[in-house]
């Protein structure tokens, strides 16, 4: 089960760049990768949502789609998902926000999957743990740029 761990360093208030990253809707407008987004259930404090991602693999130009519930906590400033369904056969794992000092946040993400193709060796297994990776760089980078605008 591959695991991903990536972080970035963001010139912006880890409260900012927490609501950034918890305003999912707003990800296809900043997000070249991500076709679509749509949320399916959100909870009256907005704390659990469940949404509809429809992602895109520009080298493979073909799309990948998962369900995934998300538990937003504003105290710790972390974000826990879990993939309901979806193309991979598992997807777990969490973004932490973390306050640097008032003005700098760090973004902390790891992702724990599984998929299972079957008569697909190492190499393409390889290609699409790459791919995972550049992926989900992509999105913290996104989100940096997203909050370091807004904090300007």
């Amino acid at each position: 089960m591959p695991v991903i761990e990536q972080s970035v360093e963001i010139n912006a208030p880890a409260e900012l760049v927490f609501r950034v990253a918890r305003n999912v809707e707003e990800f296809p407008n900043f997000m070249s990768d991500l076709q679509s987004l749509k949320i399916l259930e959100t909870s009256d404090n907005g704390d659990r949502t469940v949404t509809e991602w429809v992602g895109i693999i520009q080298a493979f130009k073909m799309k990948i789609k998962w369900t995934q519930e998300d538990r937003w906590n504003t105290e710790t400033l972390r974000d826990e998902f879990t993939m309901i369904q979806g193309d991979m056969d598992r997807m777990v794992g969490y973004w932490q926000f973390t306050a640097v000092d008032a003005n700098h946040a760090r973004f902390e993400s790891k992702v724990d999957y599984d998929l299972n193709i079957p008569m697909v060796g190492p190499m393409v297994k390889g290609l699409v743990k790459k791919l995972m990776t550049e992926n989900l760089q992509t999105t913290l980078n996104a989100i940096k740029r997203r909050a370091e605008e807004l904090a300007a």
